[in-house]
Formats: structure tokens, C-alpha cells, sequence
């Protein structure tokens, strides 16, 4: 049976995302001075504003305004009459202490989850990093455009972009791409009909295999033909809200909270991460060729309360022996969590763009025997 499935990818000037590597940057900084801080940080952006809350306790001190201002500035917005300028928009602080009732909750004597929750993690064979196909593809074409225009090869176009990919499978088979969308921001001194030639010959087809690409797979490049004002100008941002685009593109369920500027006690993040991790490895241990991992928490409990597994009937051996060795390997409470993936150790803001899986870099990707 044939079927299209579709998953988009925004660019790293796109106003969320913008948000995203705010509340991230602030993150790094914090855990860069204290790695026990306690960050729960959500940005807003809206015309040339920048809305800075949420919880903080941490032993060292952050100058908010000069990193957020650092941060816009390293996105390429430097002009209000488009997007919006580093260097004079308002930056409004409101950020508290963690609530006492969590910290009890999460102190290091007595590391439990800080909040209920479900968190989700899934790989398949699609893409050579085990990512489905239409995410792994928009969020490279997303990568490429900022890749362009940092180094000048497409001129005149802006940080904020989107892309989408509509996949055609017929029986689970990936066949063909029906439809690439990409929408980028550029100057209006820009020629629409070269930019959408650009796009097309230095993005779609340098990223895309053109075993994939036939006559009948459909275009649309900019397709309003004008996207002059962008980022935060264009349209508000906030932190969290691009989550599908940071998981797995709608192929799998994602749990009830975002990633960016949450510390690894927030299992929100850690215990994503710590399923893809799991769902990768169900893989690479040739378990499955498919697996989506569940995890569920309840706050100030330390261990895992249920794990659930699903490998779409493509499973080697018992799904019950697959937990039970997962059970066996992986220490699931939050500080187990912690300490496996090194998640005191590492750059936050790596993670932000592009999604958070699928990069080989990272702790949650690598190989681990169970």
C-alpha cells in the first residue's frame, strides 16, 4: 500500500528556535560555573523583545543580558527592520529560584525525578544513523541552508527558514520524495526566480539522493514569493514548541515536555535521551530493526516507574527478554541516567539545532552491548 509520510525542520534563526538556543546558551553558562545548577529557563521573543523566565538555582552568576545578546548575534540578526538587532532589542529578566518542594525532590542525596512524566525514544533503519527518513532529511536541508548562507554560497538570504519533506513508502518501503517545501528568509533586493533555482540546485539536490527525485516530485521554494521580514519580527518564538522537530518528525510519540534550558535532573530531557539511547542500541544489538522505548517517572522517585517497548513485530527474540536485558544494563533512575551519559559534561547548545538525535557526537548515540 502506498503511502506519504512528512516531517519538517525550521533553521536556526527560525523565532522557536531562536528561543531554543537562548535558553540552552544560558543553560551552558550556568553549568559551565556550577555543574549542580538547577536550570529551568524559558525564553520569549516577540518583535525586538526578549522575555527571559522560568527557575534558576545555581552557585554561579550569569551576565543573562550579554549572553543573550551574544547569542542573537551569533544567529546573524543585526537589523530590527527585518528580524531583530542584537544590539538594541529589550531584555526583560524574570527568573525565581527552583521550588523548594522540588529541590527536596531532586537534591544529590536524593536524586529522584523533579515531576512526573513519559518520556519517548525510537530508532529504525531508514537513515544510515538510524533516524526515519523524512526528519533526517529536512533537518539536513535546514542544516545545509544555514551552511549556505554562513559561507556566502546562496547570497542575500536570512536566518529564518522552514523545510519539509513528504516521503512516498509503498509496503514500509521508502520509494521516492513527492514534495520538498523550503521557505528562507532573504533581502528584498533578492531575484525570486534565482533564489528558487539556488535553492533547488545548491540545497534540495545536494542533500537529497537523486535516486529519489523524479519528474513528478513537487517543488514549492518560498512560495507566498516574499519573506523579507522574519525571526522573532515576523512571528513570536518560545521555547519548547518546536518538540516534533526535535524528536523523531511525528514518526514517534513525544512525552509532555521540551528539552531546551532544562537541566539533566529534568527528566524531560535526560530520560529522551536515555530511550533513544536504548531504542538505538535494541538495533545495533540486532534485537530489532525497529523500537520505540517508553519511560515513565513520578516525582522524587528514584527509580524508573514502567518501561515499555514496542518493535513492530520485527523483534528477534521476546520483547519481555528485551526489557529484561535492558533491565540488566541500564541504570534508568535520574542519576543513573546522569552518570551514563555523561550529561554533567557536555555542551547544550550542541544539541539544540537540527534535532537532538541522530548525531553521532553525542552520549545517546553511541554503541552500548546489552
Amino acid at each position: 500500500m502506498k503511502k506519504i509520510f512528512t516531517s519538517e525542520s525550521v533553521c536556526i534563526g527560525h523565532p522557536d528556535k531562536l528561543c531554543d538556543l537562548i535558553s540552552d546558551s544560558l543553560l551552558d553558562k550556568y553549568l559551565e560555573g556550577d555543574k549542580l545548577s538547577r536550570v529551568a529557563i524559558e525564553t520569549v521573543a516577540g518583535k525586538n523583545t526578549i522575555f527571559i523566565t522560568g527557575e534558576v538555582t545555581s552557585n554561579t552568576k550569569v551576565d543573562i543580558e550579554k549572553e543573550v545578546r551574544e547569542t542573537i548575534k551569533s544567529v546573524g540578526y543585526f537589523g530590527k527592520d527585518y528580524d531583530i538587532d542584537y544590539k538594541t532589542c529589550d531584555i526583560i529578566i524574570n527568573l525565581s529560584k527552583q521550588s523548594s518542594d522540588i529541590a527536596i525532590a531532586t537534591s544529590e542525596e536524593n536524586l529522584g525525578a523533579g515531576d512526573q512524566g513519559i518520556m519517548f525514544g525510537y530508532a529504525c533503519c531508514e537513515a544510515n544513523n538510524y533516524m526515519p527518513w523524512a526528519i533526517y532529511y529536512a533537518s539536513k536541508i535546514a542544516e545545509r541552508l544555514e551552511f549556505v548562507r554562513r559561507e556566502n554560497i546562496i547570497k542575500d538570504i536570512g536566518a529564518d527558514g522552514k523545510c519539509q519533506v513528504s516521503v512516498e513508502y509503498d509496503d514500509d518501503k521508502i520509494k521516492r520524495v513527492d514534495t520538498v517545501v523550503v521557505s528562507i528568509q532573504h533581502k528584498e533586493v533578492k531575484d525570486i526566480e534565482l533564489l528558487k533555482k539556488e535553492i533547488k540546485e545548491k540545497v534540495i539536490n545536494y542533500i537529497i539522493d537523486s535516486k529519489y527525485l523524479d519528474s513528478s516530485t513537487k517543488y514549492y521554494i518560498n512560495p507566498t514569493s516574499k519573506f523579507v521580514i522574519g525571526g522573532p519580527l515576523g512571528d513570536s518564538g518560545l521555547t519548547g514548541r518546536k518538540i516534533i522537530v526535535d524528536t523523531y518528525g511525528g514518526y514517534a510519540p513525544h512525552g509532555g515536555g521540551a528539552f531546551s534550558g532544562k537541566d539533566p535532573t529534568k527528566v524531560d530531557r535526560s530520560a529522551s535521551y536515555m530511550a533513544r539511547l536504548i531504542a538505538k542500541n535494541v538495533i545495533l544489538n540486532k534485537y530489532a530493526t525497529k523500537c520505540l522505548i517508553e519511560l515513565s517517572y513520578a516525582i522524587g522517585v528514584k527509580d524508573v516507574i514502567s518501561i515499555y517497548i514496542n518493535t513492530y513485530n520485527t523483534n528477534k527474540i521476546p520483547e519481555e527478554e528485551i526489557i529484561n536485558k535492558i533491565k540488566n544494563r541500564f541504570d534508568l533512575s535520574p542519576k543513573g541516567i546522569i552518570n551514563e551519559l555523561n550529561l554533567r559534561n557536555i555542551k547544550y547548545t550542541d544539541t539544540t539545532c537540527y534535532g537532538h538525535f541522530g548525531k553521532e557526537n553525542l552520549e545517546w548515540e553511541k554503541e552500548k552491548k546489552f
